[in-house]
């Protein structure tokens, strides 16, 4: 659990904070349903709610694919950083509010941070807002015990540190930085920001005298991020590290589903990507679909019309709709545009006419469903990321 040498040089003035690494997570902002997932790897949980004025969907879509949302659950956009920057003095309210201003910038969060003893271990911990929520992967996001743990003023931690760290649920253990407290452990989670090992909330950060917003998480998709570092720089000084945080994303490491019941209703947005995928679109990954209905609606959440007249989960245009809607999974009536299940499988059929099927033109497909190349990127490396998560 050892923080790379560039934190260390960057941090080389805080008390508490020896060290902090960088956070590889793909680069993207995407809406977010509000409801919690049920359990790992059965349902992403999204609802279905059609927007004002706009009938619900009259055909027998599964409850589970729209109970309502709970409230207070996960923000409806998700930023995930695509840069990381510290200096060793931290970051003031003045460089923060002028890297937001930075063209390009979409949003910034600033962050505290500390190396310190817990049970009598080493450990990387941030101390973070309730804005974090936001730039946690969706998975994260929506679980809501998480964000009660941490505000509650409990540690959090990765599902690897908890084992390392030899921490139990319902256990207070010593938290050792700035001064020891009794520190209770609530749950484990996937922080999507390998090399910190836990989190705390803004209050037992203080507590424990952890470095003062020792770095800002830069959310800026669809820009060239080389300038932007160097526009970083010149604002928090010559000593400070920017480090691009955007992967590599390889099409070939997407899974494929070949082993997917094609028949019957799907029960889950999971199960209905999948399905459509391997029915529809063989040789397509569902996380492409996935990725898509949750940038374009929150998979359900946001079901428009958007300002450009598109609708529907998977936000087609009506003209569009006319031509590729069809009915699936037992569905009756005219292809029902609001219906994911008539969506979805719509949206992989106009995928796999584009080329989705193939890793060599799946890119050339994403394009043609939006044409923007900064959303082929968020896609891909959206569904990058649900193929670490549900594998």
């Amino acid at each position: 659990m050892q923080f790379p040498s560039l934190w260390r040089a960057a941090l080389a003035g805080a008390a508490t904070c020896a060290a902090l690494a960088a956070f590889a997570v793909p680069a993207r902002a995407v809406p977010v349903s509000p409801v919690s997932p049920g359990p790992s790897g059965s349902s992403f949980g999204f609802t279905v709610t059609p927007p004002p004025g706009v009938a619900a969907a009259t055909s027998s879509v599964p409850s589970s694919l729209k109970a309502p949302g709970s409230a207070g659950a996960p923000p409806r956009q998700l930023f995930v950083p695509d840069l990381i920057a510290a200096a060793p003095d931290g970051i003031t309210a003045a460089q923060l509010a002028r890297i937001s201003k930075l063209t390009g910038v979409r949003n910034v969060l600033s962050v505290d941070g500390g190396k310190v003893t817990v049970n009598g271990h080493s450990a990387d911990v941030l101390g973070v807002t309730a804005a974090f929520r936001s730039w946690t992967s969706p998975e994260t996001a929506a679980a809501d015990r998480v964000w009660a743990d941490l505000s509650h003023g409990q540690l959090v931690s990765t599902r690897a540190a908890a084992g390392q760290l030899h921490l139990s649920a319902g256990n207070s253990y010593p938290v050792t930085a700035a001064v020891q407290l009794q520190v209770p452990f609530g749950t484990q989670t996937a922080l999507s920001v390998p090399g910190a090992d836990a989190i705390v909330n803004q209050s037992r950060s203080d507590q424990l005298g952890l470095a003062k917003n020792f770095a800002v998480l830069i959310n800026a998709p669809g820009v060239s991020l080389a300038p932007l570092m160097t526009k970083i720089k010149s604002v928090i000084g010559s000593g400070a590290k920017v480090v691009n945080l955007v992967p590599v994303v390889t099409v070939g490491k997407l899974p494929v589903s070949t082993n997917v019941p094609t028949t019957g209703v799907p029960s889950s947005y999971l199960s209905l990507y999948q399905a459509s995928a391997a029915k529809y679109c063989p040789g397509m990954s569902w996380t492409v679909l996935a990725a898509i209905g949750e940038i374009e609606s929150g998979n359900g959440a946001n079901d428009g019309p958007s300002s450009a007249g598109a609708l529907g989960p998977m936000q087609f245009e009506p003209g569009t709709w006319a031509e590729w809607g069809i009915v699936g999974f037992g569905q009756t009536g005219p292809p029902d545009i609001m219906n994911p299940l008539d969506a979805v499988p719509s949206a992989a059929r106009m995928l796999c006419a584009d080329g989705a099927g193939n890793t060599s033109t799946l890119r050339g497909a994403i394009f043609s469903y939006n044409h923007a190349t900064w959303y082929v990127d968020e896609v891909l490396a959206l569904a990058s990321e649900y193929a670490q998560n549900y594998p």
